[in-house]
């Protein structure tokens, strides 16, 4: 049957034509906002040639969706037990920041999402994520209790991380209209490497 066929490379090149046109929209209007016209237009196809890959917004949504989560948990899952603990977590910080650098549209899709509830991501929020958070929060508590880094709420820790350094692709545009013509992303790492080593370094 021809669905159960492989794709050819024009229907690999639509797909991911769709996907990279339906990022950039939903990016800027979020899910409510986007439409298939929109999202079609972008790619450079016709509505209906978008509807033979993918049936509704709510599908393309929902693929994308299921890339980025598994892209947005790698930088978390490379936090290693085994590892310095100052290094590990500045190492995590850096990465978060690079990928705001890196995918301010996936990292501005994914707060949308949020904003919203999570109507299509609670599952996954409720199951991978907070396994995820979990673990390291043990792993966390561990280096604490060992006296490797300073005594703090290991969630909230987390929080910030991930605000202070998604807020630079999630408010991209305010971010650099303050800036002016200095990248922000030039004095950033260093910034927060001292704040956190700072925060984190035991008393002694």
């Amino acid at each position: 049957m021809a669905q159960d066929r492989a794709p050819t490379r024009i229907q690999k090149k639509n797909r991911a034509a769709i996907l990279e046109a339906a990022l950039e929209v939903f990016s800027q209007h979020g899910f409510r906002g986007a439409t298939v016209d929109q999202i079609a237009t972008a790619a450079g196809l016709s509505k209906p040639n978008l509807l033979y890959y993918f049936p509704s917004k709510e599908a393309i949504f929902k693929e994308l969706l299921s890339g980025l989560l598994d892209t947005w948990l790698a930088p978390l899952h490379a936090l290693d037990p085994q590892g310095d603990p100052m290094e590990e977590i500045l190492g995590y910080v850096g990465r978060k920041l690079q990928m705001s650098r890196d995918y301010p549209r996936e990292s501005r899709l994914f707060a949308n999402e949020i904003v919203q509830g999570a109507p299509r991501m609670i599952d996954s929020l409720s199951t991978d994520l907070k396994n995820l958070v979990d673990e390291k929060v043990q792993v966390l508590e561990g280096w604490m209790a060992e006296g490797r880094i300073a005594q703090t709420h290991p969630r909230h820790l987390l929080f910030s991380i991930w605000s202070l350094t998604q807020h630079y692709a999630d408010f991209d545009v305010q971010v650099r209209t303050l800036m002016g013509d200095e990248d922000p992303f030039t004095a950033a790492p260093a910034f927060l490497d001292t704040l956190y080593r700072r925060m984190l370094t035991p008393e002694r």
